[in-house]
């Protein structure tokens, strides 16, 4: 304890916070990377005027809030008011919009990932490019603006994402990480930079619609894992620490986004290796070691924090539906007179749906809370259906939206596993839908065929994964990559728990995926027809 004191009054410390989708969080670690304390601050995105968003308001006071419950858990705890770190990360949600002019004020509503206004822009550019472009990603959003001839691209300065634009704030300095800037736009791994062939491209449909800004004025520089990326300003002290003790000076990692961050929370840096995030929004993620065959649109490509090509399957949609019918079953306990704290009654939910039948007895869920471009949805509308002979009981019913949490995402691992037949030595699981031991995980290795590992540090999650990224920075050793950096100092002696894949339940799994796939113009049907 007297040495964790001393590491905190000296800065011996790395802190990350990440902006997810439903809670914000920050993760303090020390010199070896193990969690010292935690903080977070709960938020929920708005629909407003047909935009998913979160205001600038709100975006303010939940830097400070959680930093303030970091900072209020680190004085209970070890009676140190921390005043100083050895170094910072942002991380948040990757993608999305976020539009400032030269004094850095914002010119439209910040547009979240889960927008998907973005069709005509995101099909011209894949057209383009021969480069698969997704809705939610910056540029087509920024391009999609062009298309409807946006009054404030005039006064356009700085386009970037979450991250990118908390960075900003803090430092004044106009950056991010590789790992996120592959989701603003395609990267060269060769170079670890914006594909400036695909660049040119742009910049002539920008001098053709009249503007007098270029693509690289615009979007933030890139930088890879291990670069300073600039430090806390008084300022960005300011806006973190509401009691004004915290220090300008600390030096700031490059921002990365929530796959960046997820992939080294997991060890999955390297060629080989894969990792599957289930939150809000579900996604895996495969480190390539050799291109893809083809472009698919159901397939992101997008790099790791230090630009290694990395295959993602993106599905928008995760635990939505699936945490709002917990809620539900939580209302009804609490109605016959039965508190239960929310962890257990997940577990016990949870683990319930391991009573069920393998393809989950003919039960169907979508759990579209937006669209999803996995199935080629604008529109999202959560849905349960069935048949009249289906076997209807709570097991079933659980089974069949943890299934669906990860139906999308199995889509394309399909086309990554069984159409390209890519080589991967590990697949590790972490985000909230793994804290119950043994459930999920099972069912992800059912849906990939394959043994998947959920380390003990699973529940931290993103935002551990950039306190790592930022110790790296100022802690590595003269040539160690990131990769040696995380086997040999973070996850080395680290206990996992593997589950193997059991038979019945792949084949369960591939039946409810059938059922799933060959059903999706139910989705369509839903879409069309059930308006507010």
């Amino acid at each position: 304890m007297i040495n964790v004191k001393d590491a905190i009054r000296n800065g011996s410390t790395a802190l990350g916070i990440e902006f997810g989708s439903t809670n914000i969080k920050g993760v303090l670690v020390d010199e070896k990377g193990a969690v010292l304390a935690t903080g977070s601050f709960g938020w929920e995105n708005s629909l407003i005027d047909g935009i998913w968003t979160y205001s600038q308001d709100e975006i303010l006071n939940g830097l400070k809030s959680c930093y303030t419950d970091l900072r209020q858990a680190v004085e209970d705890k070890y009676e140190v008011k921390p005043d100083r770190y050895g170094a910072l990360g942002i991380s948040a949600m990757m993608h999305g919009y976020i539009a400032l002019d030269k004094d850095g004020n914002m010119l439209a509503p910040f547009q979240t990932w889960r927008n998907s206004n973005t069709q005509k822009a995101a099909d011209e550019l894949t057209e383009l490019f021969k480069f698969n472009i997704p809705l939610r990603w910056t540029i087509a959003h920024l391009y999609q603006c062009m298309l409807d001839n946006e009054e404030h691209l005039k006064d356009l300065a700085f386009v970037t994402t979450l991250d990118s634009y908390v960075h900003y704030l803090l430092t004044g300095e106009k950056v991010t990480g590789v790992g996120d800037a592959s989701g603003i736009f395609p990267i060269d791994s060769k170079t670890h930079d914006y594909d400036q062939k695909m660049v040119d491209k742009f910049d002539r449909l920008v001098k053709k619609a009249g503007y007098t800004w270029r693509l690289r004025d615009v979007l933030p520089k890139v930088l890879v894992a291990g670069e300073e990326a600039g430090r806390l300003t008084v300022a960005g002290a300011k806006l973190l620490d509401e009691t004004g003790s915290l220090k300008s000076g600390i030096p700031m990692a490059p921002p990365e986004g929530d796959a960046g961050t997820g992939m080294v929370a997991t060890n999955s840096v390297a060629p080989r290796t894969g990792n599957v995030s289930a939150g809000t929004s579900t996604f895996a993620m495969l480190v390539c070691e050799k291109p893809l065959k083809k472009v698919y649109r159901e397939i992101d490509m997008v790099t790791t924090p230090t630009g290694y090509p990395v295959a993602m399957s993106h599905a928008n949609n995760g635990t939505s539906d699936l945490n709002a019918w917990v809620r539900l079953f939580g209302e009804f306990a609490s109605l016959a007179g039965f508190e239960m704290d929310p962890g257990k009654l997940y577990g016990l939910l949870y683990k319930n749906s391991l009573n069920g039948d393998p393809d989950c007895g003919g039960l169907l869920a979508y759990g579209y809370y937006s669209g999803e471009g996995i199935t080629h949805l604008n529109e999202g509308r959560p849905l349960f259906v069935r048949q009249p002979d289906s076997n209807f009981n709570l097991a079933n019913f659980m089974r069949s939206h943890l299934y669906s949490s990860l139906g999308a995402v199995k889509l394309g691992l399909d086309i990554l596993l069984k159409d390209e037949k890519m080589a991967v030595d590990r697949i590790m699981g972490h985000g909230g839908l793994f804290k119950t031991k043994g459930v999920a995980q099972r069912y992800l290795a059912a849906a990939v065929h394959a043994p998947v590992s959920v380390l003990e540090t699973a529940g931290e999650g993103g935002p551990w994964g950039m306190a790592l990224l930022a110790l790296y920075m100022i802690d590595k050793k003269e040539g160690e990559t990131l990769e040696d950096f995380l086997d040999t100092r973070i996850f080395s002696g680290m206990e996992s728990d593997t589950v193997e894949p059991n038979a019945d339940d792949i084949a369960g799994f591939e039946q409810f995926t059938a059922r799933y796939s060959d059903n999706i113009g139910i989705m369509k049907a839903a879409v069309k027809t059930l308006k507010n």
